[in-house]
């Protein structure tokens, strides 16, 4: 969570804000934005580099088009986490907005095209520098693009596009520090938010936005997911992002979540093992984590139908994936053992069943897995 509110500061109103009412492009760049961007969100990220690679040539020296085509390697970081290949080629796409930004800036000091970019390419280094736990950089970074920021809000308060970094630093400035009290100190460095005035600058943004509509509505699905947990809300945000974008994993993932936290168990199937097909598939951004969780809830569906054998098999390739990434963090491996030892005590394969509860003390304990696998280990599970 730190990665994405540290940087209240990210202020930075969405990769596809390009030029909002005050960029000036020319027309046929403008298109080219439209275009370049709704690849991005839909994975096709060739043709997405395509389009920014023509608005570089049309107008090298507006950092539009250069911050655009960093975008892409966002997006490959945000689908693929835990994988720094990427960050470098990044970095080095940054600096080319920022260096273009300056160019502007110091031609003019309150140059809205030139303020714009800059506090966007800070605000998504310091959203990456958080990702990658140096957090003095990201502070550095995120207090930066939040001045800049301030700075455009100030020149045109009425922007839509603008609205979209208000709202998200009214409403993660005041919601931090009730979620997360250990960032209070950091907090306190900033101008206090309102959550109510920042869910209503992001609707706002999401409802009349010429750029900034997608971002909008995937900050408003998180908010209403992770802070507010209003699973209506985020499943009705979350159902128009995966229905304007089909093949973005991140929306998709959110929308099947959706389903789970709101209990629609023949839904959340359908959906999960369209995700696992897809990991199977190797469709672009669909990984073994995704693909994991996948198998998880699929599992969980067939076990709440009765269907025991072949819950078992999503529920035991869901632990060989988990031991393939290595990761016990997420707290589906230990999850999964758990169910997989309370299948084999419905199915009366007693032995096998000790035996895993017996292998979830041995995992990171979560949601008290390890209580639950004593108790079973001392009373089979009915």
């Amino acid at each position: 969570m730190f990665k994405s509110t540290l940087i209240l500061v990210l202020l930075i109103l969405g990769f596809a804000q390009s030029q909002a009412q005050w960029v000036i492009l020319s027309k046929e760049a403008d298109t080219l934005v439209s275009q370049g961007t709704n690849y991005i969100y839909n994975i096709e990220f060739e043709k997405a580099e395509q389009c920014f690679k023509k608005i570089q040539s049309l107008e090298p020296n507006n950092p539009a088009g250069y911050f655009l085509d960093a975008m892409i390697e966002w997006w490959e970081i945000n689908m693929f986490p835990f994988s720094k290949k990427t960050d470098d080629k990044f970095l080095v796409k940054v600096d080319k907005v920022i260096q273009l930004s300056d160019a502007l800036l110091e031609k003019e000091e309150y140059d809205l095209t030139g303020l714009f970019f800059k506090g966007a390419a800070l605000g998504y280094r310091a959203r990456l520098f958080a990702q990658r736990n140096s957090w003095l950089d990201a502070a550095s970074d995120g207090k930066a693009a939040f001045d800049i920021m301030t700075k455009c809000y100030e020149r045109a308060p009425q922007n839509h596009d603008i609205m979209m970094g208000t709202g998200i630093y009214n409403y993660f400035a005041e919601a931090i520090p009730e979620k997360m009290p250990l960032l209070k100190p950091i907090v306190l460095f900033f101008p206090k938010g309102n959550k109510k005035i920042g869910i209503l600058q992001l609707k706002s943004s999401a409802a009349y936005a010429r750029y900034t509509k997608v971002e909008a509505l995937t900050t408003l699905m998180q908010i209403n997911y992770s802070f507010e947990e209003n699973m209506n809300e985020a499943y009705f945000y979350s159902k128009q992002l995966k229905t304007a974008y089909p093949n973005n994993p991140y929306f998709h993932k959110y929308f099947a979540r959706c389903l789970v936290r709101m209990g629609e168990w023949d839904s959340l199937e359908v959906h999960w093992r369209e995700i696992v097909n897809r990991t199977l598939n190797k469709q672009k951004g669909y990984d073994n984590p995704v693909g994991r969780e996948g198998c998880y809830y699929v599992g969980l569906a067939l076990d709440r139908k009765g269907n025991l054998e072949t819950a078992l098999k999503y529920l035991l390739k869901c632990e060989e994936i988990s031991k393939y990434i290595a990761d016990d963090e997420s707290g589906f491996r230990a999850s999964a053992n758990l169910k997989i030892g309370l299948i084999y005590d419905k199915l009366g394969k007693r032995d096998l069943a000790i035996k895993q509860y017996k292998l979830c003390l041995n995992l990171k304990d979560f949601q008290d897995v390890h209580e639950k696998a004593e108790k079973y280990i001392k009373v089979p599970y009915r």
